[in-house]
């Protein structure tokens, strides 16, 4: 396909135009070459082909997998670098009225990002098919990891009503972002199974990744971490809408995991208190339920167009709770204003986008899924942090990917990052590419 209509053109676009074809052929032979020799224009326009450049002009650029493959890159590494900027810049006066060094959390945070960088770089050199096989392993490692939450481990992490952490030698950890991603990749592959044992089997093939499912998202709710668990049902529906899962019976989960949210949210006087004020506080409402999304819309408001620069943030002076962690958002949109908020929205923008276009693109259907599931993991949770700072949403406590203050979110979301490039990589274009290079 590459070589039909495009080689027979290539002899004109090279020869001299006033016939001088023979005398610039003996004179290649002596070194001397005023144009490009065919052949090697033609191995060029082949090697464009099959990476994936001819046909994606104008508009279709956006479509191109190679500008997705690489979009994706640049935008979780601009995320993380500017993630670390903020975090130092949100958490600087609050150590230094605890008495620490104002470096401390943003040295952290580096160390993090280095470990995280280090998994990511591992995770891109595997195939989909190690990630197949250790698939059922890792979601068990990570139903083991999130019961020590309700173990002595886990004792004294009481945050706010959230117990899903656990402490080891001065060291704490949220197992949840372990789940995330054990579930992105796990669910796939076990829906694929399931889906061909459906006609012989019926429902009960089903039977595993339900029971999986179902023990994860009620370990995380028992740690009482309401948020979490909303993003893991975003990623249990997701994988079992688009796994071939039979429509009547996803309807009756969706169903089941609404009325369970609901009930949740109901029987809890903290939950519910928490979503009656984020939509029956006004600014002036300074009422300790009304206090941290008053202020995370004081911040909004004054950042402006620009901003007041980095560093100035009033709100981070104490006023605003978790300024580094669940509401570094409202810290951003005050010190880099409307401009730096949409930057980081369009970033997040970029990073579904191309996952999604490659998904699409990928003929492998494991490979397409887990994108999907990681796109709507990050993403999602994205948008659920940034819906909280502005008030669409009620205080739901999730971190923002690559930015937040947070080790375990930081590692985890940079180890999906290297999951998903891994995967892309899958897509011929991009496995052209990786190969030519």
């Amino acid at each position: 396909m590459a070589n039909g209509r495009r080689t027979s053109g290539t002899p004109r676009s090279v020869s001299g135009s006033s016939g001088r074809s023979g005398e610039s052929g003996r004179s290649g032979r002596s070194g001397h070459t005023g144009a490009p020799h065919p052949k090697a224009v033609r191995t060029r326009i082949d090697a464009d082909d099959e990476m994936g450049f001819a046909g994606y002009t104008g508009i279709r650029s956006l479509f191109n997998p190679l500008w997705c493959y690489h979009g994706f890159l640049v935008a979780v590494v601009v995320l993380t670098g500017f993630g670390l900027i903020m975090v130092f810049s949100s958490s600087t006066v609050s150590l230094i009225s605890q008495s620490k060094a104002p470096w401390v959390q943003a040295l952290s945070q580096g160390v993090y990002g280095v470990i995280g960088v280090a998994a990511a770089v591992f995770f891109m050199r595997r195939r989909a098919l190690f990630y197949r096989r250790i698939s059922f392993a890792f979601v068990v490692a990570s139903m083991l990891l999130q019961t020590l939450t309700l173990t002595p481990l886990g004792r004294g992490g009481d945050t706010h009503g959230n117990s899903g952490w656990i402490y080891i030698a001065g060291f704490s950890m949220q197992p949840a972002e372990v789940t995330k991603l054990a579930l992105c990749i796990w669910l796939p592959a076990a829906l694929l199974v399931s889906a061909k044992r459906y006609r012989a089997e019926g429902i009960r093939a089903y039977l595993v990744p339900g029971v999986a499912y179902v023990v994860s998202l009620g370990l995380v709710l028992l740690g009482k971490d309401l948020g979490t668990a909303l993003i893991i049902v975003f990623i249990g529906v997701t994988a079992f809408m688009i796994g071939g899962f039979p429509t009547r019976f996803f309807v009756g989960m969706v169903a089941v995991l609404g009325v369970l949210v609901l009930a949740l949210v109901i029987t809890s006087p903290n939950r519910l208190n928490r979503v009656l004020a984020a939509y029956s506080c006004s600014t002036s409402d300074t009422r300790s339920i009304c206090y941290q999304s008053v202020h995370a819309k004081y911040a909004m408001a004054s950042g402006g167009l620009i901003g007041v620069g980095l560093g100035n943030s009033k709100e981070k002076w104490n006023y605003l709770p978790a300024a580094q962690n669940d509401f570094i958002f409202a810290i951003i949109g005050e010190e880099t204003g409307f401009i730096g908020a949409a930057l980081v929205i369009l970033l997040f923008v970029v990073i579904g986008w191309c996952l999604i276009c490659v998904a699409l693109q990928t003929k492998d259907r494991y490979t397409s899924m887990a994108l999907v599931c990681i796109a709507v993991w990050i993403v999602g949770q994205a948008l659920v942090n940034i819906g909280v700072v502005v008030g669409l949403l009620p205080v739901l406590g999730v971190p923002m990917p690559f930015v937040s203050a947070g080790g375990s979110s930081l590692i985890m979301c940079l180890s999906a990052a290297g999951v998903a490039a891994s995967l892309m990589r899958a897509q011929p274009q991009i496995k052209a590419e990786s190969r030519l290079a």
